[in-house]
Order: structure tokens, then sequence, then C-alpha cells
């Protein structure tokens, strides 16, 4: 028995693929070539240490962002990131990962926008509590076209924010 194609395709349904949002098109600022200068509060005398690397940014079909960065730690070592974030539309909120070569934890981001500041939160080890955790953000937010930050903090156990690093990231020429 032959099968009539044509017949076969105009019962199916109709699928349209989506299309990126204006939550979307906000993400895609931050693509392109980065350098990057990061403070910590991590030295061994408890001073601020600088460090410089660059991350690469780029579009994954216009919903997420995947960036890719690479340094140079306090101890010398060389560092590698990644970092993908997205806004996820069913679920109606910006969502994200960030993985490192300098530890084995995958933080998953549940984030929030609030204006040009993208703050990520996730759970992870509590410095002050070892075998606790406690929480964490990581705060992107978007200074102009060719400028943005990255603040690392984490909740204390008292409840106050505690500012661990800083990272500016300058858009290459």
């Amino acid at each position: 028995m032959a099968i009539d194609t044509a017949e076969t395709q105009s019962a199916a349904p109709e699928y349209e693929m989506e299309k990126p949002q204006a939550e979307h098109e906000w993400l895609q600022k931050f693509v392109g070539e980065w350098e990057s200068v990061t403070e910590m509060s991590c030295g061994p005398t408890g001073e601020p240490v600088k460090a410089t690397g660059t991350m690469s940014i780029r579009s994954i079909g216009g919903f997420f962002i995947h960036g890719e960065a690479t340094g140079v730690m306090p101890d010398g070592d060389s560092m590698i990131s990644f970092m993908t974030l997205g806004f996820d539309a069913q679920a109606g909120k910006y969502v994200g990962t960030w993985f490192g070569s300098m530890m084995t934890k995958l933080w998953v981001y549940d984030a929030t926008r609030e204006g040009e500041k993208l703050i990520l939160a996730s759970e992870g080890p509590s410095f002050e509590a070892p075998g606790k955790t406690t929480m964490y953000h990581d705060i992107v937010e978007l200074v102009d076209d060719n400028h943005h930050t990255l603040t690392a903090r984490f909740q204390g156990q008292d409840g106050n924010w505690n500012e661990m690093m800083k990272t500016d990231y300058y858009r290459k020429a």
C-alpha cells in the first residue's frame, strides 16, 4: 500500500522553531573577546591579589552564551573555566552553569536580572563551616558595550554577604 506523503505531511501539526526573546538578546551583548583583570581577597596574609586573563564568549543559537576564560591563579598555576548562561523561556528565568580547572564542583545557577545586573545564585561548600553549604552569588553587570564585571560573594554564617573576588572584563579592540 502506497502512502500519500502529501496527506501525511499536512496531517502533522506544524512546529514553529523558537525565536530569541528580549532576554536572549540582552545576553548577546556579552558575545566577543575580552581581557580581564581580577582582584581576589585570598592572599596568604589576607591582602588582595590581582590576576589577568582572557575570556571568549560566543552565542549558542541566539539563546545561550558560552564563555571560556583562561588566566593564572594566585599560586602561579594556569586556570581555565567555562560559563554558560541562557534564558529558559518555559520556566521564565535565567539559568546557567560554571565549572573550572581549580575545583570539582559544577555550579548550577538560578538567576534573576535587575536592570543591567544578572544575579547568579548557587549553593556550594562553606569556607566558614567545613562540611556545610552556603549560598553564593556571581553578579554579572553590563557596565557598557565594552566593559562588564563579575563579582563573586558568599553568605557568611552571620547572614552577611562577603565579597571574594571582582573581575573587570574589557572588550578587545
